[in-house]
């Protein structure tokens, strides 16, 4: 097993970035369980498995891992430490955010109750576009199921996979008829969206590094000419895949409910209301949808606060399954 470290900045928790990123206990292409995550890439011809922990808290948070299946080369574990350090935000300074929620009595109750919360993001953009088409108008619950049902059918190459199911890449999902697509339960127009997605990214135009400096309003009118993408979706990966935290999917009935109970309004908002809402905390607006997300989930009982209470793996424990 090749193992590795990832020293980030205080405040971190590693659980509460996770389960952003999960969103749902159903998830089974990040797993999560015993304080490790868990994610499978596929990487060349094969694949890669990888689990991830966090032994030290603040002041000095620490996060150690391993590759336990797969190439265990200095470049296979320079590639995985990239991955984990764009998804989990591990490169993000909040700084400025925590600063300006220090001057707002009610964010800073919220922002205070999620310390160490990263805003987390998809590894590429083709994997937030295929999160957004699977669950386009659709319970959140069976948006995961639809993704892990692709996902098991696209990794059945990767043999056992310990509960973890690698993310579709284009070419697997290409492979894929749209009468299987059918078969998992998804509709006529989203098999066909993902495949065209599929080839959008199979013939290079999903490079992430290609929108990186693309301002908002030019990705957004580049992301509504892919088949299946609406507004909502082009939004949500601006936030979830590019990492625009200035975005808040103001389509998003879920984060519009929750915004709204920790406004306490009387009456639901609409699109155009929920931008005059967080106009007072831009540029900050994403980071008010991860953490009225973490609301949520400690709402369920997923995560646990206060924020001082940080659950943490001990060294020795890797070995875990």
């Amino acid at each position: 097993m090749a193992y590795f470290e990832l020293p980030v900045a205080a405040p971190y928790r590693l659980d509460f970035t996770v389960w952003a990123l999960r969103r749902q206990a159903h998830n089974r292409m990040d797993g999560w369980e015993s304080e490790t995550y868990r994610r499978v890439w596929r990487y060349g011809d094969g694949w890669l498995k990888v689990r991830l922990w966090q032994t030290h808290g603040d002041p000095d948070p620490l996060l150690e891992g391993e590759i336990y299946q797969g190439p265990q080369d200095e470049r296979a574990v320079s590639w995985v430490r990239e991955q984990l350090t764009w998804m989990l935000g591990l490169d993000r300074d909040l700084a400025p955010f925590c600063a300006m929620a220090a001057t707002d009595s009610r964010l800073a109750s919220l922002a205070a109750r999620y310390r160490g919360l990263r805003p987390p993001r998809f590894p590429s953009l083709f994997e937030g576009l295929v999160n957004a088409v699977a669950c386009q108008q659709l319970s959140l619950h069976l948006g995961i199921t639809l993704l892990n049902r692709l996902s098991k059918l696209c990794g059945v190459e990767a043999g056992e996979m310990d509960q973890v199911y690698p993310f579709p890449d284009p070419c697997s999902l290409l492979r894929q008829e749209v009468t299987a697509l059918r078969d998992l339960g998804f509709s006529r127009q989203k098999a066909a969206a993902l495949r065209a997605l599929a080839e959008e990214a199979a013939a290079g135009g999903l490079e992430r590094a290609d929108w990186q400096a693309l301002p908002n309003g030019e990705a957004v009118q580049r992301l509504l000419r892919l088949r299946g993408i609406g507004r909502w979706s082009a939004e949500y990966v601006l936030l979830r895949a590019l990492g625009r935290l200035d975005v808040f999917p103001g389509d998003d009935v879920g984060a519009r409910k929750s915004l709204c109970r920790w406004l306490e309004e009387n009456s639901s908002l609409d699109y155009a209301q929920v931008a005059n809402r967080l106009r007072q905390w831009q540029p900050y607006a994403g980071m008010m949808y991860f953490l009225l997300l973490m609301r949520r989930l400690e709402g369920e009982g997923r995560v646990h606060c206060p924020a001082d209470e940080l659950p943490l793996s001990q060294p020795g424990q890797a070995d875990r399954r």
